[in-house]
């Protein structure tokens, strides 16, 4: 049990401060008068990817790219598999809005580039620029949709809409003091960076101890804790019925993931993702994020069983990594 106490420490802290950062950043920009669309597309719409970034970013620094890229791959298959299988499972989800829907190519088109670096060539400082500007054209596209009174809430805003559905104290204007938001965030900062450490040396503890690679550790244990907030998020639009709000959420999550967790990792540390997540677990996320799509269009909705056909989908593709060690 020791071994396991820094991961689960670890996550602990990376979901308590990655909320205090966001809190604190969110009643800091409010106050500076910056717009609560762009708040909501920001700084809330990056809270929820907090612990992946930091986890990502700490591993790749620290020597173990299998941890990093596992992180970010198995997040996206996690959200597309496991917690839209489940969301689908409370409640039917509606995709009812045409934003959504192109999200949803930017989703597939991203996973794909993402593929096809990653078999071909080292991810150095230029991809992480180049990610980061994309994402910052996506955000930008968003506002510009948002703010133009469109009917189609995209990605960008159900992700953001889900987070605050959560926990009210995101949204822009709910009040406090900027020296109060600035010591929240700094000390949520804090928190985040040493649950950060705690995760990422807790899981090459594990990997060692268990004689498990670093790579299945990342793409399972570490991936799903750091996909917390978006489950939580997302059962709980699910619970509310508003399940659009959820399918939008998690296909920003995704989009974030590769563009600015992915971007932001090699940017800071460059690294090759390795040759497992590269030949294998690279496609699985191609092919879930194709599925998903696929499941959208037909009915316009994601059916139960629907929902119950992506929950199996995520227990074979645990099952595939954990007995045989095949992406080890």
């Amino acid at each position: 049990m020791e071994t396991w106490l820094p991961l689960i420490a670890g996550l602990v802290m990376l979901v308590i401060g990655g909320e205090l950062l966001v809190r604190g950043a969110v009643k800091v920009a409010s106050n500076m008068g910056v717009s609560p669309l762009v708040i909501g597309l920001t700084l809330v719409g990056f809270g929820t990817s907090t612990p992946e970034l930091v986890t990502s970013v700490q591993a790749a620094l620290n020597g173990s790219p299998g941890i990093a890229f596992g992180n970010i791959v198995g997040s996206n298959i996690a959200n597309l598999l496991l917690i839209l299988g489940i969301s689908a499972l409370i409640t039917p989800i509606a995709i009812a809005s045409g934003a959504l829907r192109r999200d949803g190519a930017v989703m597939v088109a991203v996973a794909v580039v993402f593929t096809v670096l990653a078999l071909t060539m080292p991810l150095g400082r230029a991809v992480g620029i180049a990610f980061l500007a994309a994402l910052a054209a996506y955000i930008f596209t968003a506002f510009r949709q948002e703010s133009g009174g469109t009917p189609d809430h995209g990605a960008a805003h159900g992700k953001s809409a889900a987070a605050q559905g959560v926990d009210p104290a995101l949204t822009a204007g709910s009040g406090g003091s900027t020296l109060m938001g600035l010591v929240t965030a700094v000390v949520g900062l804090a928190i985040v960076v040493g649950g950060g450490y705690f995760l990422v040396n807790g899981a090459v503890a594990i990997a060692r101890s268990y004689g498990i690679s670093e790579t299945v550790i990342g793409l399972t244990i570490v991936a799903i804790g750091t996909s917390m907030p978006e489950l939580v998020t997302s059962l709980v639009a699910a619970f509310r019925k508003q399940a659009d709000v959820a399918f939008g959420n998690i296909i920003g999550s995704n989009i974030y993931n590769i563009l600015g967790i992915g971007g932001a990792t090699v940017l800071i540390a460059p690294s090759e993702v390795p040759a497992e997540i590269a030949t294998f677990d690279n496609f699985v996320m191609v092919a879930a994020s194709l599925l998903l799509v696929v499941l959208a269009y037909t009915g316009r909705r994601i059916a139960r069983w629907e929902g119950a056909l992506l929950l199996a989908g995520y227990v074979a593709y645990m099952a595939f990594l954990w007995p045989t060690g095949s992406a080890a």
